[in-house]
């Protein structure tokens, strides 16, 4: 490694599967924190209707966990890197299309929202394999570090940016330009996983075995019951939330403003969570930031201001890393701790999808039938103080999670490595 290199990332040892990894990482991150807000609030000024959101998204979360289950197994039998490539294929075909029907994109939103969900499938189910082979012991906490940096950095300048953009354009312009900007890193990221060494496969697929888990083990049982939980929330509010903004103030940089200090918060607290919350302090924390999540949606029902909803955003991206942190260090040690664990890695990674998809899609279900029954606007209040409560369940379903002290019992696995936390509140 050149010197200049290495007075920037200290004495650690790269290698150049580990870079291009985190190059495409970071075009990932900046992609999909520069558009995918914004496809939301594209469908809804050209259909106006709170069920096409619904079902483009609910057809995402449907599609990603089918995929993560098909990655999986081709991750398995044939290999992961061209499984990642084929994520990063899907989300750029996913750009393509949503360039090519243009103004006719709402027509297409279950297509759309299928082509991103397989892209999802793909990409993280491999990225997250990839990111444990890859990395080593002496190399993870670098590439956590510097991968948190990069989706951080994203995520506030990102929505943002495309924000001012759309803002300064005519017409949908500034879409097309995003869209396009999204497309072009995409491409880079296909090319970039064409240098990454290929990885040999072994092992068959038993996905089964560890959804049967659940019966014989009671802490993976309330790890995917609280993953269920946590998808509750994330279904409904992952876009109700945007087009409210936008409603209040028709203006896309007031979106991108609002994304802006919910990732300054949130990129704060990780730090601090991380620093300061330690292992027996876990299930407190998760208690505490569930409570501050909930009791913040009080300020969306009684107050309708942007001054208010920006108050909003700085208290979810200081409760979501109160939450995360501790609960995805618990899941994974619970991970670790259980049945044939390094050997299942990839199928602990998928179940524990599947489930937190299976939240997701109840929540957009119930959106759906209560929209129907009733008048949206009268009705969305009710719904989000229902599925709002997600997070503040996780805590009732972890709080008797004991992990093995035996260190026999805690050794059957290497630890697992996820980017599901900020990936959740962005897909």
């Amino acid at each position: 490694m050149n010197k200049g290199i290495k007075s920037v990332v200290g004495n650690v040892e790269l290698n150049r599967d580990l870079l291009l990894l985190l190059t495409i990482g970071g075009l990932y991150s900046i992609s999909i924190f520069l558009s995918n807000t914004f496809v939301n609030i594209f469908l809804w000024k050209q259909a106006g209707e709170y069920s096409t959101i619904a079902f483009y998204n609910l057809a995402v979360y449907i599609l990603q966990p089918i995929t993560f289950i098909i990655a999986g197994r081709w991750a398995k039998k044939v290999d992961r890197v061209i499984v990642l490539r084929l994520g990063v294929t899907f989300l750029s075909l996913f750009f393509m299309t949503v360039l090519l029907v243009g103004d006719q994109a709402a027509k297409y939103n279950i297509v759309l929202g299928s082509i991103l969900g397989i892209g999802y499938g793909f990409y993280w189910l491999a990225f997250n394999v990839l990111t444990f082979e890859i990395t080593e012991p002496e190399t993870r906490d670098f590439f956590n570090g510097f991968f948190g940096l990069l989706q951080s950095f994203g995520g506030m300048i990102g929505p943002f940016s495309a924000g001012y953009i759309i803002s300064r354009m005519e017409s949908t312009t500034g879409y097309t330009t995003i869209f396009s900007i999204s497309l072009t890193l995409f491409v880079i990221a296909v090319v970039a996983s064409l240098f990454i060494n290929r990885r040999s496969v072994e092992g068959s697929f038993g996905f089964g075995e560890v959804l049967k888990q659940r019966k014989k083990n009671k802490n993976w049982r309330r790890v995917l019951h609280a993953n269920f939980s946590q998808g509750l929330r994330e279904g409904t509010f992952h876009f109700v939330i945007s087009i409210w903004v936008f409603l209040i103030t028709d203006s896309e940089l007031s979106l991108g403003t609002f994304n802006l200090i919910y990732s300054g918060f949130s990129f704060i607290c990780y730090y601090l969570v991380t620093r300061l919350v330690k292992p027996n302090m876990r299930k407190r924390a998760i208690f505490i930031g569930g409570l501050i999540l909930y009791v913040s949606v009080s300020l969306i029902f009684f107050f309708d201001s942007y001054t208010v909803l920006l108050i909003y955003a700085g208290i979810i991206g200081t409760a979501y890393p109160i939450i995360y942190v501790p609960y995805l260090s618990l899941s994974y040690d619970v991970i670790g701790s259980s049945w044939k664990a390094k050997e299942m890695r990839i199928e602990y990674i998928v179940v524990k999808e599947v489930f937190l998809n299976g939240g997701r899609v109840f929540s957009i279900l119930l959106f759906l039938f209560a929209t129907f029954l009733f008048d949206a606007e009268e009705a969305i209040p009710y719904i989000l103080a229902i599925v709002g409560i997600g997070h503040l369940l996780i805590y009732f379903f972890v709080k008797n999670i004991e992990i093995p002290t035996n260190k026999k019992e805690r050794k059957k696995s290497e630890p697992i490595i996820s980017k599901e936390v900020s990936e959740e509140e962005n897909r």
